[in-house]
């Protein structure tokens, strides 16, 4: 039965469903909300208005306070008497509740508020100058209990009101001359109020109650609640600063000097109370006002420079620095966080902005070293100043600010916000910076307040320290976290301060980079040493401890005894690094005294002797650093990172008298030492992956660690098995490694050079770790792959469309070589095929099938390189090397033809065609892509090194020898005199600048003459080999590469890749006479034959296997008659030769004694020649 309800009729006249029971619950619930959201109106709307109402009663009242105020001052200065009492209970009382209702609250001051201030101000210093206690307003601080509470109360509300006063004090804004005026009478209200000293109604008896109303002021001013620090950051930011271009006065005026040196008392007054009584104040107080300090004022850019001279050296006081040296060790982790949120709307982690964190380093440094008050020598550190904690402070400080400077990710999403943030609001001092100054000056500015760690007193006073401590340091371990906070410096801290220094002066200004430092750190005396000493007694300990000289062992395992004359040289402070750096070994390993006792005793024993049964080469990989930068310690990484960036910039210029006979710095032994670190170090560093923290030790070790490479190619010093010990065991196959180094060179981004960290970057970086032949085996296969990729691409060599075809006078071989192929650029790797035209204008029988390009190559270079032709001369020296002609520039085409050969040598190199040249050390320096420096010199020109050398060592007076900063060139009969500085040829060389002369007329021999030939050269060079291929080799081996090997034949490996022809084999009677006859020569007649035949004198590199075309004898039948023979009777006729086939044509001798004489003949007197 269906339900009545269902249907219902309206009285309404209409049907309507029923409402369900969830709607009404949904309807109710809402009606609810709406009730309540309509209580909460009305209780806010009540409650606005209450605040307005009270906003209007309080505001109506202060006004009519402050009339009142006004008239109650006028009648009482009209000549009544004022009382301390009345003056608290009509004067401060009401003025502090209109003020703080008018202008405190509004964070703004009117004028009407200013005259008030003003009064109130005055009226408060006229009573605290008067000497009657009735009067004077401070002698409530020694009245009755409900009198002490009342002034104390008042007195800190009048402190928070000046501490506001003086942060609107900006004469930038309008109506400014009457807030200084103001904030004058505010600070010495304050000041007066702080120092009991000023208060003059005060007996000695009530003294002691005095000092404890003022030391309770004090502390209140060291609060935060007081808002001074925060109030004298704002102040000292409107002063002129280092950037600003306004015009600034030289003198500042009473009001505004006032202001400033009261704002520094008052901000030092706090470290002075807790000084006088650290019961008072308490110890924690003292922390928490050095924190304020610190964070406020600390970070101020440019503090020193804006504040007057004579207020510096209360600053500089150990009072106020120690404190917050201290503070900043303890709560490292809390400060750092606190500033970089300090100005976070003016500050970003950028390159282009100095972060808060950093201008509180530059600032501490200024302080520390008075860098501020002479720009010439700033003098030296404070005589009582704590060198330890400012060391390790400011390690704290550099360390948390390269972190900032050095996250690229950060630095490119700010880059991105920079324009926001430039049209933010900002203070004043940062608009003027930011607005006037590019932030390339910001940064220069920045480091120039750093420049006194860049001074050599800075170094010598810190390592006076170390070296006064060194042997007074008991046998107790102590922790890292004792270390950081005890009073003791040590060599690990100046390490990591240099460290940092360099990596900071490097990121801010890479255009001279840490150049001031490396200057200092490189010729203080003794401070390489005493780095290496450190180093030494954690990477050699056998050793140190066992009382060998460093490097006895290796030098015995070595088999050189060429040094042993050096072991009479002076002995080097690092001898002694046993003992003397004991500290620095205990941190770095983390061993125990006991433990280091233990090595001592096993050190005495002749343990070390069992190296000498040992794999020589073991012993030139260092066991320490083989993890590589990632497996060392932090400690021994910076060292390393110093030691290295130091020692490079001292290489650079140490000259060979002071590096191999003075052996200064180090012994030849040491350099050794050194140069197996090293080669360890930086193998297994691009073995293994490097992260961002190890790339400063990396690229630091690599730079030096070329340096000594390159000197002992120059002049060997190393035996060569070092060289090659870290990869002697896991050197990859040579096809691997090629297409490795391909695979990454291809994907590696140009912006990330240690980013891809494999053996392909070992080979671009340490190609010596592989021995020389299997990186001749390593660039063959760089050109087999790209040959292989080229005939992918359809640029197949060979007789096809692609190849290059060419016809050459014999007359003419540069000008038509040079006409016809020097636009071709990388298409010379194609195949050329040459058609000679002889001098009687008639083209020359035959087929090129690759001997008749060789010929050309050859001949091409006989051609070019002959000093006649004055495209290249040769060197002065014995081996009279290549060496581009400086008079080539003014031929016609002469850069052009210089280029041109380039391409030549090129295409000997891709095709493996030996050419019997060799160049100059520095000019092939130039094409590997490196600069040559002083020593090389010798190599170019003997005699003006030794006259260089002779100015460098002149004892006397060098103006004497009437030089100039000009050099002197003659070409084609005219002399070019050439300036080597702008105005050189007026400033004479002095015993000051002699330095600079000799390394300026190096530069412009190694360097600048050289430029534009060597880069023509090289343009040339890589259109037909990579540039990272030329980098395998150093510069002797470029010319092995290029002419061949040793001066002389290996005859069984020529006679193994022989190709015999016309009718000889290898068991004809004549080819065993030859065969017998080339072993019986010398090598020099060995070497001429090679010649004769191939047109070189040097055989391939990896063997006669790769000489193209084989190697040829070919048959010459000559008969004579059988009764001529029995007679004794041979062949008369010379053997000849085609270069261009290397085939030697080789008659049917019968005698072995005929065949030596006429193939002597024939070799001796280039006889013979002629094309077949």
């Amino acid at each position: 039965m269906d339900d009545p309800r269902k249907h219902q009729v309206s009285l309404r006249g209409a049907s309507a469903k029923e409402i369900t029971r969830d709607a009404l619950l949904e309807k109710v619930s809402q009606e609810r909300e709406l009730r309540q959201y309509a209580r909460r109106a009305t209780a806010a709307a009540l409650f606005l208005q209450r605040v307005w109402r009270r906003y209007r009663v309080t505001k109506v009242v202060a006004l009519e306070l402050r009339e009142e105020w006004e008239k109650c001052v006028k009648q009482k200065q009209a000549g009544l008497v004022i009382t301390a009492t009345w003056i608290s209970s009509h004067v401060v009382r009401p003025f502090l509740f209109f003020i703080t209702c008018l202008s405190i609250r509004k964070r703004r001051i009117e004028a009407a508020e200013v005259d008030s201030m003003k009064s109130c101000f005055q009226m408060l210093l006229d009573s605290m100058n008067s000497t009657d206690s009735k009067k004077s307003y401070c002698s409530l601080a020694i009245g009755t209990l409900e009198e002490r509470r009342i002034w104390g109360y008042q007195t800190r509300k009048l402190i928070s009101l000046c501490m506001f006063v003086l942060s609107e004090c900006d004469k930038s804004r309008p109506g400014s001359q009457d807030i200084v005026a103001l904030a004058s009478l505010a600070m010495r209200l304050v000041v007066v109020l702080t120092d009991v000293k000023g208060w003059k109604s005060i007996d000695e008896h009530d003294c002691q109650i005095a000092d404890a109303a003022v030391k309770d002021l004090v502390r209140f001013m060291g609060s935060r609640e007081s808002g001074l620090y925060s109030s004298i950051r704002i102040y000292i930011n409107t002063l002129d600063a280092p950037c600003s271009s306004r015009t600034k006065s030289n003198v500042q005026t009473d009001d505004r000097f006032l202001i400033t040196a009261s704002t520094i008392t008052l901000a030092l007054r706090p470290f002075h109370a807790s000084k006088s009584d650290l019961n008072g104040l308490g110890l924690l107080d003292v922390h928490n006002v050095a924190e304020k300090y610190s964070l406020f004022l600390l970070t101020i850019p440019w503090l020193t420079q804006r504040l007057p001279a004579v207020l510096i050296p209360a600053m500089r006081h150990k009072s106020i620095l120690q404190p917050c040296f201290q503070t900043l060790l303890i709560f490292k982790e809390k400060i750092l966080k606190e500033m970089l949120a300090v100005d976070q709307s003016k500050f970003h982690v950028s390159p282009k902005v100095i972060p808060p964190v950093g201008w509180a380093l530059a600032n501490i440094i200024c302080l520390a070293t008075g860098g501020e008050s002479d720009s010439v020598d700033p003098g030296g550190f404070h005589q009582e100043l704590d060198c330890a904690s400012y060391v390790r402070a400011v390690n704290s400080l550099a360390e948390n600010l390269l972190s900032m400077l050095e996250n690229v990710d950060s630095v490119q999403e700010n880059q991105d916000l920079q324009s926001d943030v430039e049209t933010s609001e900002k203070p004043s001092y940062t608009v003027s910076c930011e607005t006037e100054m590019t932030h390339g000056s910001i940064k220069l500015s920045f480091l120039d307040m750093l420049r006194p760690v860049s001074q050599q007193w800075h170094l010598t006073d810190l390592l006076a320290i170390v070296n006064k401590l060194g042997h007074t340091q008991g046998s107790e371990t102590m922790t890292p976290k004792r270390l950081e906070y005890s009073g003791t410096l040590e060599l690990l801290d100046i390490v990591h301060f240099y460290s940092f220094m360099l990596r900071m002066f490097s990121l801010l200004n890479p255009r001279v980079g840490s150049l001031p430092v490396l200057n200092m750190l490189s010729f203080t005396p003794g401070f390489l040493v005493s780095l290496w000493g450190a180093l030494e007694t954690y990477l050699f300990p056998r050793n140190v401890c066992s009382g060998h000289k460093p490097y006895d062992i290796i030098s015995k395992t070595s088999g050189s005894g060429k040094d042993g004359n050096f072991g009479k040289k002076k002995k080097h402070g690092n001898n002694d690094g046993g003992n003397k750096w004991v500290s620095v070994l205990h941190k770095i390993t983390g061993k125990s005294q006991a433990e280091i006792d233990h090595t001592d005793l096993r050190g005495n024993q002749p343990k070390p002797r069992l190296v000498e049964k040992e794999d020589s080469s073991d012993v030139w990989d260092i066991e320490p650093v083989r993890p590589g930068p990632q497996g060392i310690s932090r400690d021994m990484s910076y060292m390393l990172h110093l030691f290295c960036a130091s020692y490079s910039h001292l290489l650079l210029i140490l000259d060979d008298i002071e590096f191999y006979e003075k052996q200064v710095p180090f012994t030849l032994e040491q350099q050794r030492q050194i140069a197996s670190v090293l080669n360890t170090l930086v193998y297994n560093g691009f073995s293994q992956s490097i992260g961002q923290e190890g790339r400063p030790l990396m690229e630091s070790a690599v730079r030096c660690l070329h340096l000594i490479y390159e000197r002992d190619c120059r002049h060997q010093f190393c035996p060569p098995v070092l060289w090659l010990s870290p990869a002697r065991k896991n050197r990859p196959p040579i096809a691997v490694a090629a297409r490795t180094h391909e695979v990454l060179s291809a994907n590696q981004r140009s912006d990330d050079s240690l980013a891809v960290q494999s053996i392909g970057s070992v080979i671009t970086t340490t190609p010596h770790v592989f021995p020389f032949e299997e990186r001749v085996e390593m660039f063959r296969e760089f050109i087999k792959m790209d040959k292989a990729s080229r005939k992918m691409a359809g640029e197949v060599s060979g007789p096809s469309s692609r190849s290059v075809e060419i016809v050459v006078r014999r007359g003419h071989i540069v000008e038509d070589g040079f006409q016809q192929l020097n636009s071709l650029g990388s298409r010379l790797k194609s195949s050329i095929h040459v058609s000679f035209v002889s001098e009687c204008g008639l083209p020359e029988a035959g087929l090129d099938y690759g001997g008749l390009s060789k010929e050309f190559l050859t001949d091409i270079s006989k051609a070019a390189f002959a000093p006649e032709y004055g495209l290249f001369s040769q060197t002065s020296t014995s081996a009279r090397l290549l060496i581009p002609n400086p008079s080539a520039r003014y031929l016609d085409n002469g850069i052009q033809m210089i280029e041109f050969l380039g391409r030549v040598v090129g295409k000997a190199l891709y095709e493996g065609i030996l050419l019997d040249y060799s160049f100059s050390h520095v000019f092939v320096q130039k094409l590997l892509g490196r600069y040559s420096f002083l020593d090389e010199l010798s190599t170019l020109d003997p005699e003006i090194y030794r006259n260089l050398m002779y100015v460098k060592h002149y004892d006397g007076d060098v103006e004497e020898l009437c030089l100039d900063f000009t050099v002197t060139e003659e070409s084609f009969g005219k002399r070019h005199v050439i300036e080597l500085k702008p105005g050189g040829k007026d400033v004479t060389v002095t015993s000051k600048n002699k330095m600079q002369y000799i390394h300026a007329i190096a530069d412009y021999k190694l360097n600048r003459q050289m430029f534009l030939f060597s880069n023509a050269f090289y343009r040339g060079l890589i259109d037909l080999i990579s540039p990272s291929w030329l980098k395998l080799f150093n510069a002797g081996e470029f010319n092995q590469l290029l002419s061949g090997g040793n001066h002389d034949i290996d005859v069984d490996d020529l006679r193994k890749n022989t190709r015999y022809t016309g009718g000889y084999s290898e068991g004809t009677r004549t080819i065993k006479i030859f065969w017998e006859v080339i072993s019986g020569f010398e090598p020099k007649e060995r070497c001429m034959l090679l010649k004769f035949v191939t047109s070189c004198s040097r055989a391939p590199l990896l063997g006669f296997k790769h000489l193209q075309p084989t190697f040829t004898i070919h048959k010459v039948a000559c008969d004579i008659p059988l009764w001529a023979t029995m007679r004794g009777e041979d062949v008369e006729r010379l053997p000849s030769a085609s270069t261009c086939y290397n085939t030697l044509k080789l008659p049917t001798y019968k005698r072995p004694s005929t065949l030596r004489e006429k193939l002597l003949y024939a070799i001796s007197s280039n006889a013979g020649f002629e094309l077949s």
